[in-house]
């Protein structure tokens, strides 16, 4: 995919910010890009007060603001990094941005399009832009990119709230504050949802390619056990969701056929909605019917309402999550400038940090009717 330009100033205030100055030739260099676009770049920085220029160099501004120097006749400037705009995260992103002007504040944001090599140079651009503080929702997909791209944020020099992101327990990142969905529960609720009427345990059919799809696989686990339905429990379907791997979408959508035809189950919780849409819809063409035949859950509750048959889903709280998030952040940040520590913490060193889990809610609609 292709780098944006804000991505592009990103790195290069990263690299002249880690350097002291640079040669706008070497920076091209390490950029990866031609001379003239470094130029270019350097000069609409230099244009905006972010660096000083002089002779075909750069270098950091001497007299640049503190990052957590208050903005003259304003509220405060938060950074937000985000995966995606879209789907899950522009609900996250629209609370975090109301939350932001309710305060008198600013949101400002940046996409990572789940590419999380570039999440330090995207918070390196945001706190050169002079954010006060950061909102982080690290593009991870799994436990192995928090251990390659994770521990820089531990050292920021400014407040910062994880966002719909649990990191390793113990980690050097689990002592910072975070507001995330209570994917267990949600999932729980879908699971009781479904036994409470008279279903046996229902499939469950779910990608790997994301934290909440995995905090999805493990709730189910979880749910089986505290409902006793873990002995004999059907193995979960994996799948890549049909735009990233048509032929194992449908070889997932033939196991759960199969399961349904056989009396194997009559119920699935499906993560997410796009997938669970394909699924209901191929599955009619194969002559099984929603919900008579097999009734069926959502995970995320985006666009779950919009089906042919409007589909039963999982709704986390995301927009409450930028919210909280948001606030939690703000208020951080204002203890920092009445005295605290850069974590905001009070004066003495006594306001713990906060994980606030928030719980997700269940669309009951017509694909799990009675």
């Amino acid at each position: 995919m292709r780098e944006s330009a804000a991505e592009r100033h990103d790195r290069l205030l990263a690299l002249v910010r880690e350097r002291g100055s640079a040669r706008v030739s070497d920076l091209a260099g390490l950029l990866g890009v031609s001379p003239v676009t470094a130029r270019r770049d350097a000069e609409a920085l230099a244009e905006r007060g972010l660096l000083d220029r002089v002779h075909g160099s750069v270098s950091w501004p001497r007299d640049a603001a503190a990052p957590d120097a208050p903005v003259p006749g304003g509220g405060p400037v938060l950074g937000l990094i985000a995966p995606s705009a879209t789907y899950y995260f522009a609900e996250v992103i629209r609370g975090a941005h109301e939350a932001a002007a309710r305060a008198g504040g600013r949101l400002v944001l940046r996409i990572s399009d789940y590419r999380p090599e570039g999440d330090r140079a995207r918070a390196e651009g945001l706190l050169a832009s002079g954010a006060d503080g950061l909102l982080i929702a690290p593009a991870w997909r799994g436990a192995e990119d928090q251990a390659a791209y994770g521990d820089w944020m531990a050292g920021l020099p400014v407040p910062a709230v994880l966002l719909e992101r649990t990191p390793a327990p113990g980690s050097a990142l689990d002592g910072l504050d975070r507001v995330c969905s209570d994917h267990r529960h949600g999932v729980l609720l879908a699971v009781r949802h479904l036994i409470g009427l008279g279903h046996g345990t229902p499939l469950l059919v779910a990608r790997a390619d994301s934290p909440t799809a995995l905090a999805v696989r493990s709730g189910y686990e979880d749910a089986l056990a505290v409902l006793g339905l873990a002995e004999g429990a059907p193995a979960m379907i994996g799948t890549s969701g049909p735009e990233v791997d048509p032929a194992r979408f449908e070889e997932a959508v033939r196991e759960v056929r199969d399961a349904v035809v056989s009396g194997r189950a009559t119920s699935v919780l499906v993560h997410n909605d796009v997938d669970a849409i394909h699924l209901v819809q191929r599955l009619s063409e194969l002559g099984v019917r929603v919900p008579e035949d097999l009734a069926v859950i959502a995970y995320d509750d985006e666009v779950a309402a919009l089906g042919d048959i409007p589909l039963t889903a999982v709704s986390p709280p995301k927009r409450h999550v930028g919210r909280y998030a948001t606030e939690l952040l703000i208020g951080r940040i204002g203890a920092g400038r009445e005295g605290a520590g850069r974590d905001g913490s009070g004066p003495d060193g006594d306001e713990p940090g906060r994980h606030l889990a928030l719980l997700p809610r269940l669309r009951v609609r017509a694909s799990t009717a009675r």
